[in-house]
């Protein structure tokens, strides 16, 4: 089983940072999906950063939310500037 979300930060390149539960930082994005049903409304960037953590992934206001399996596996390791 792959990690779940421990926590997320919204970009305004809708590739929201998203911290799992092994210490890892990856980058997931969702520009894939903005124009795929539910997904439109995350076109509204105001409505983008309203993201939050939930159940081990995330999720919108109004129920859009990814598989935490598909978040782990198709977002992209960050490194983390120590300064």
């Amino acid at each position: 089983m792959n990690p779940r979300v421990e926590s997320v930060k919204a970009n305004p390149d809708r590739t929201p940072t998203i911290v799992f539960t092994n210490g890892e930082t990856r980058q997931f994005d969702v520009k894939p999906y903005l124009d795929k049903g539910i997904f439109q409304e995350l076109q509204n960037i105001g409505y983008f950063g309203m993201v939050r953590p939930f159940l081990g992934s995330i999720q919108w206001p109004h129920g859009q939310d990814f598989c935490p399996d598909t978040l782990y596996e198709e977002s992209q390791p960050v490194s983390i500037d120590p300064s």
